[in-house]
């Protein structure tokens, strides 16, 4: 069988590699073909060095050019949408329309489309000039940015299509991609189309490239490289933290999206008004995807009473009558099984679920769990353990007190919800909870699953650690996702011909908010 080529250069070649590895399809567990190389670190190198070389010959360049890739790139994706979707399908085991086809695939064009609008309108730099200490600055490219993937998004997360890899190009930089080994076709076909783009739209040689697979130790090297300037990852804890280690040491911006379990608390009169509507949402937010978001409910905070019973019992059925969706890979379920025994292990009891379903591919039964509000916080480490998939754990608490003391007891999430009574029945109960929350999550909700990110300027995909590596930051939003892949440029009695054009006293292009003398404005800078 041969081995597919990698993308270094601008060229697709043969990898000097030595293994190889070929994606599953979790639904049957058979392998698929072809296969792919993991790369040996010579051609790591080669794509670093390349991507350094690009970023050279980008140097000053307008936004316009980086807006035109992005969007030619999303064209020539839109031209494979049905490639994309079957090979996509085969390797997740995600259903072709409404999730891959419907879903993913626009939000993935349409971020990479926001992301060329703002790299042309240019005000992600915001530009700030001190017109009498003759000072001016401005956020530029950082250099060569290393994406890695993860494996529950093969379209809006791709390394080489998803929101870390337009957020990277559109603040000017070349981008190395390291794929997910889940979904390697897919990757191909995103980066065959990013190099039609590319060579249509006249990028240099090294401004897109493409490696599959690396192993433990070249993936640290790439991420602490001199040459390299800031790295994006997404996927699990462990691997992450190594990889925010290694870029530390060598000084290296690194922005990581860990794990979430994304409270949930529902108020006494939301479960009162509501209950069996509030079961149902949840339901179906938390097996969406068979749980495998990184906004899925994992965690549900009650008040104990008949309601919250009648919620319980209501979820348990749903989840027992709700067909056990497919686990992305046989790693999934082995984590999921393993951090249901975790959870069980702290204390909690298993209301539904906790098995591997029969059957050929990756799957395990709906699973809900319950704990009191008193073991949850005599062992509140133990017991947010993530579960990635199909499962959720409920806090049942003894009290409003109770019920604020869990808020502040949690680790960091991307999201946090609460759900009240639509009149003012808990807003008592809510002014104590929500400013505990509100410092625990990135995004706080109001009566609204946390499953889905909009691709808005507002949002917000981040938060305190170990949501996030660090809470300023957002993985989602342009032009706020772009700062991550900048630094800083100050110029300081630098001659006016030779600043950068945003910075000029004079310029043309007057639709820019630029910060002048301590006033934001819109003017033309004529004097």
């Amino acid at each position: 069988m041969q081995i597919q080529p990698v993308l270094i250069n601008g060229q697709w070649i043969t990898s000097t590699g030595t293994t190889s590895f070929q994606a599953v399809n979790p639904a049957t567990a058979e392998k698929l073909e072809p296969e792919f190389p993991v790369s040996a670190w010579d051609e790591i190198e080669s794509a670093v060095e390349a991507a350094a070389d690009a970023a050279k010959a980008m140097r000053g360049w307008p936004g316009e050019r980086f807006a035109a890739f992005l969007e030619a790139y999303a064209d020539e994706i839109e031209k494979r949408a049905d490639d994309l979707v079957a090979t996509a399908h085969a390797e997740t085991g995600y259903p072709e329309s409404p999730r891959l086809r419907d879903g993913e695939l626009p939000r993935t064009t349409n971020q990479l489309r926001q992301a060329a609008t703002h790299a042309r309108e240019g005000s992600w730099a915001q530009p700030t000039i001190d017109t009498a200490a003759g000072i001016g600055s401005m956020f530029g490219p950082i250099g060569p940015v290393a994406v890695f993937g993860p494996n529950n998004f093969p379209f809006a997360f791709n390394s080489i299509a998803g929101g870390d890899f337009a957020a990277a190009v559109a603040a000017g930089n070349p981008v190395i991609a390291k794929g997910h080994s889940s979904h390697p076709k897919t990757t191909q076909i995103f980066a065959e189309a990013a190099d039609a783009a590319a060579k249509a739209t006249d990028m240099p040689a090294g401004f897109v490239q493409l490696i599959y697979r690396t192993s433990h130790a070249d993936g640290c090297r790439l991420v602490s490289h001199p040459l390299m300037g800031a790295i994006g990852y997404t996927g699990g804890r462990s691997a992450g933290l190594t990889i925010k280690e290694a870029a530390d040491k060598a000084g290296k911006p690194v922005y990581l999206e860990l794990s979430s379990i994304n409270p949930v608390f529902i108020l006494p009169g939301a479960l009162t008004e509501r209950g069996a509507d509030l079961a149902e949402e949840f339901k179906g937010s938390c097996l969406m995807g068979t749980g495998q978001f990184c906004t899925n409910p994992g965690l549900v905070v009650l008040k104990a009473g008949q309601t919250a019973d009648a919620f319980i019992d209501a979820v348990k059925q749903k989840f027992e009558a709700a067909p056990a969706g497919i686990l992305l890979g046989e790693g999934v379920q082995r984590g999921f099984q393993s951090g249901i025994t975790a959870i069980q292990s702290a204390g909690a009891t298993l209301v539904t679920g906790g098995l591997q379903t029969d059957g050929p591919g990756y799957s395990c039964a709906n699973t809900l769990l319950k704990v009191s509000g008193s073991q949850f916080l005599e062992n509140p480490e133990a017991l947010q353990a993530e579960a990635f998939g199909n499962s959720s754990l409920i806090v049942v608490a003894d009290s409003d007190e109770q019920l604020v003391k869990i808020a502040e007891c949690l680790e960091g999430n991307l999201t946090g919800c609460i759900y009240s009574h639509t009149g003012d029945e808990d807003e008592g109960l809510y002014e104590q909870l929500a400013p505990a929350l509100r410092q625990k999550v990135g995004r706080l909700l109001n009566d609204k699953m946390p499953t889905g990110v909009a691709v808005s300027p507002a949002m917000n995909h981040g938060g305190p650690f170990p949501s996030t590596g660090h809470p300023v930051f957002t993985s989602v939003g342009i032009p706020a996702a772009i700062h991550r892949f900048s630094m800083l440029q100050c110029f300081d009695n630098v001659r006016p011909q030779r600043l950068p054009e945003a910075l000029q006293p004079k310029n043309p292009n007057g639709s820019l908010w630029r910060y002048i003398d301590g006033m934001y404005t819109q003017a033309d800078y004529e004097a």
